[in-house]
């Protein structure tokens, strides 16, 4: 299966090599440009990309809002948003997360890394770069206001233990492969619970699980300093 990737970019030139590199792997192709948000946003409704790959200070819309934008259609359900930039700060990758990207990598990236990273999200799994660490998801997910939740509990509620238990175990970063060891499953079973729970709660992919966990308080963020 071919991955059909956007390009979002305000810099013609960076847009122009990045076709270059996937246009050039057997398994992608680039199906549009977006010189700003608002375009991608377009581009997004137009040809329903499996990857949008986003910049995030573009003019007027910027790649955040057109996250947002994207992430909030359900006809676009089916597009994922990797956010590309140089400006790799802890509050741009909570906000990023917030509003639906599916992961976040740094523009210094190696080309192998970029299309390791545009192939990881395409399969629905969440992809954060070295910048993006577990102690950020921990202490940025769930809003300014300390202990505050921003999903109800209740959103919960059809999860079985076991579903809420593997959810818990990837909100704190454990892989499949982690999870699995932990609790004595094999992997196929580890993703086959993911999955359901993706599908339950209405999540995307398994960065908005993530997202989901903390909001809802299923995770706690761990406290500065410890």
């Amino acid at each position: 299966m071919t991955i059909r990737v956007l390009l979002a970019d305000d810099q013609a030139l960076l847009r122009g090599t990045f076709r270059l590199l996937i246009d050039s792997c057997a398994d992608m192709e680039v199906v549009g440009e977006a010189a700003n948000g608002q375009e991608a946003v377009e581009l997004t409704r137009a040809h329903h990309p499996d990857i949008v790959l986003m910049d995030i200070r573009m003019p007027g819309t910027d790649g955040l809002a057109a996250t947002a934008a994207i992430c909030d259609k359900p006809e676009l359900s089916g597009t994922r948003v990797l956010v590309l930039t140089t400006f790799e700060t802890e509050e741009y990758v909570a906000k990023a997360l917030r509003v639906g990207a599916s992961g976040f990598l740094g523009k210094y990236v190696t080309a192998d890394v970029l299309l390791a990273g545009i192939r990881t999200v395409a399969s629905g799994e969440a992809l954060l770069s070295p910048g993006a660490t577990r102690a950020l998801i921990t202490r940025f997910l769930t809003g300014p206001a300390p202990g505050a939740l921003l999903a109800p509990p209740e959103r919960l509620s059809d999860l079985t233990p076991r579903e809420r238990e593997i959810t818990a175990l990837a909100a704190e970063g454990n892989s499949n492969d982690e999870i699995a060891r932990k609790l004595f499953l094999s992997v196929l079973t580890v993703r086959s619970h993911i999955q359901r729970a993706l599908t339950k709660l209405g999540a995307r992919d398994r960065a908005q699980l993530v997202v989901i966990a903390y909001q809802t308080g299923l995770v706690r963020p761990t406290p500065r300093g410890m």
